[in-house]
């Protein structure tokens, strides 16, 4: 009679420890805009993995893989804050279909280019430059389309799903990228990446419209100086999105993968999909055992301490280039932090904002989350040309610590932020969560 009880109380720790799979069957468009994307997200991963790995192999320089770097910031900073004003006044769902139709041609032009003889640099960074611009308009369309899809006390587990999708992308995606390369070349890689958009664009005909609130602003100017006025008055979304990028600008190491690969490990193509794997499997594993995000009271707190392993775990990956093993262990010990501090970033982000500037205030959240990574490959391409690329990872990640630091002084009430507690549906999310419930 006593081992029963005990067993039930067991079986009820681990469910609250799993992941919270309830967005997906309480929410029938939810589900499926999850489903498609689970697919056509690992075939971007493919060519996010190609791409770079293309213009080292045609040029032989860490420095142009830089170069391409900034030919897709440089779109991701004109769009994005436009995007999210576009994003509040627009059909989102109509909207992420256009998306997704511009970066299928985006994949299909990189396979064409893939197969010349000899391929044009200019052309292969002309077409990153469009890709990144659409993409640039895709993400915080979508990602304000959540809390729209379900209702807002399901809303951090609905992101946490999200980066569960996310990161199978990142590890299934990396890893077959870097086997397509070595078996089928690049044109391969990136013909498979956009027969994946066939999924995410059948999910996305499946759902309901999801049209804008009737007190949404014209997209314009204005709408994106009232977005921008909102956020510079809520210290706390400022501070998350600060110590995203310390992290992001110091210890993101993705451009030196092809230098390390080629000239540390000696591993090839495999060695540059496996690398950029690790992150994914051991943020992965993280989300698996994330059922108890939601019951953290100090979000902020949390993005800290991830940031700060994070930090941690890039410099020690620097450190172990006489082991490759031990190397992917410490980036997916890094992947683990940065999925956690995703998460509650969002979180703050999605619940301290109200509905009708959800797209703006996400547009400058997916701006900072898009460029961060791009300003650390500039970073870290940089260092590596002057003192090479081992130094460049092990210093990042230092710096990261030092970031951290920083911010938490800027920004003291990062650290004391609470989060409100199950927040009652709103009638716009009411309504939205039954009908994807139908």
């Amino acid at each position: 009679m006593t081992d029963a009880p005990r067993r039930g109380s067991r079986r009820q720790s681990a469910r609250r420890l799993l992941v919270d799979l309830s967005p997906l069957h309480e929410h029938r468009d939810y589900r499926l805009l999850w489903f498609g994307q689970v697919v056509s997200g690992m075939g971007n991963q493919v060519t996010r993995i190609a791409l770079p790995f293309q213009v080292y192999v045609l040029t032989n320089s860490v420095v142009a893989v830089g170069v391409l770097t900034v030919v897709q910031l440089i779109p991701i900073l004109i769009f994005s804050l436009g995007a999210g004003s576009i994003a509040d006044a627009v059909d989102r769902r109509r909207l992420l279909i256009l998306t997704q139709i511009g970066m299928a041609i985006s994949s299909l032009a990189l396979a064409v280019l893939a197969i010349q003889p000899a391929p044009s640099l200019t052309a292969i960074m002309i077409v990153a430059f469009v890709a990144a611009g659409i993409g640039s308009v895709d993400q915080p369309t979508r990602s304000s389309a959540i809390p729209r899809l379900v209702a807002p006390d399901r809303l951090p587990s609905a992101i946490t799903l999200n980066q569960l999708n996310f990161q199978a992308a990142g590890i299934v995606g990396p890893a077959v990228g870097g086997l397509l390369i070595a078996t089928v070349g690049l044109a391969g890689a990136y013909a498979a990446d956009v027969a994946t958009f066939a999924a995410s664009l059948v999910a996305l005909a499946m759902i309901a419209p999801i049209a804008p609130l009737v007190t949404a602003s014209r997209p314009g100017l204005a709408a994106i100086r009232a977005g921008l006025a909102f956020a510079a008055k809520r210290p706390v979304i400022l501070s998350t999105f600060a110590i995203d990028l310390v992290a992001m600008i110091f210890g993101m190491p993705l451009a030196l993968f092809p230098a390390l690969a080629l000239t540390v490990f000696h591993n090839g193509p495999v060695g540059v999909g496996l690398m950029a794997a690790a992150p994914g499997i051991g943020a992965f594993a993280g989300a698996l055992v994330s059922g108890w995000v939601s019951r953290v009271e100090h979000p902020g707190r949390a993005v800290i301490w991830a940031v700060v392993v994070w930090g941690l775990a890039i410099a020690a990956f620097g450190l172990s280039t006489f082991s490759f093993a031990l190397a992917l262990v410490f980036l997916g010990i890094a992947g683990a932090a940065d999925m956690l501090s995703a998460v509650f970033r969002s979180t703050i982000v999605q619940l301290e904002t109200p509905d009708e500037l959800r797209g703006r205030i996400t547009s400058i959240h997916m701006l900072v989350v898009t460029s961060g990574p791009r300003f650390g490959d500039i970073e870290a391409s940089a260092v590596a040309a002057l003192a090479g690329p081992q130094f460049a990872v092990v210093s990042g990640g230092l710096l990261c610590l030092v970031g951290v630091v920083a911010v938490v002084r800027a920004f003291p009430g990062l650290a004391a932020h609470v989060l409100p507690r199950r927040q009652a549906p709103s009638a716009t999310a009411g309504s939205a969560s039954a009908g994807s419930a139908q």
